[in-house]
């Protein structure tokens, strides 16, 4: 594994507790405390939380039945540089945002080309409305879902020609709310890829050069888990 220096390290997840924004249908979360220090002599709480709840990554077989689950992930795979576009502007307008090759060729001209081996993440702003369940989500009257995301075509790009390692967001889903198809998630799984799901302190990242550390729950056949996402910063 090839070593890299930082100035400081940064967590890219949000703190879980029982208020936080779920997906439609998710079970709730909830601490159940199970021994107290005054009557146990130590504290243990019982947690409940969907494999997709909180910052989160997916695993194939959330989509693929033959996909493996997030246990299947090598810890060296978990290990990988990360870049960051910059999509805010786009998303504050269009809540139906999703990333174009148009985008790519902008940061690429001012970054140069994205990196093979790396995650893509998308920094739209929507991590701002977390303490706003329903702001994040932004329901219609359908039900559906309306934050921005990854178009199918440009992650096929990314992936194709750019051999990249995965892509994280810091909304409730890289395909964006309204994608019934979720296909940036299967392509990217369909190669065991990364999908991070919830990032939060994307603006304090430099669009090029973290490095991300990704810390899921070993989960036995797990669809997903929370994780733990550190960024180290040069």
């Amino acid at each position: 594994m090839p070593a890299f220096s930082y100035s400081r390290i940064l967590s890219l997840s949000h703190v879980i507790h029982p208020a936080i924004p779920r997906w439609p249908g998710d079970p709730a979360i909830e601490f159940e405390v199970v021994a107290a220090i005054d009557r146990e002599g130590y504290y243990v709480r019982r947690l409940t939380i969907g494999e997709h709840s909180a910052t989160h990554m997916n695993a194939p077989n959330s989509f693929f039945v033959d996909g493996v689950g997030i246990d299947a992930y090598a810890p060296a795979s978990l290990v990988v540089p990360a870049i960051v576009v910059d999509i805010r502007e786009q998303a504050a307008k269009h809540p139906d945002y999703r990333l174009r090759e148009r985008d790519i060729s902008r940061w690429e001209q001012q970054q140069g080309q994205i990196p093979a081996g790396c995650v893509v993440l998308l920094y739209t702003g929507w991590q701002t409305k977390w303490s706003e369940p329903v702001a994040f989500l932004n329901l219609d009257d359908q039900g559906i879902p309306h934050f921005p995301g990854f178009s199918a075509e440009v992650t096929q790009f990314l992936l194709a020609e750019r051999a990249i390692a995965g892509v994280g967001i810091d909304t409730h889903g890289v395909d964006g709310g309204s994608d019934t198809t979720f296909a940036t998630n299967r392509q990217i799984l369909a190669q065991q890829g990364i999908v991070l799901e919830c990032l939060t302190n994307l603006e304090q990242l430099p669009a090029i050069g973290a490095q991300l550390m990704i810390a899921p729950l070993p989960l036995q056949n797990g669809s997903g888990s929370p994780a733990s996402v550190l960024a180290f910063v040069p």
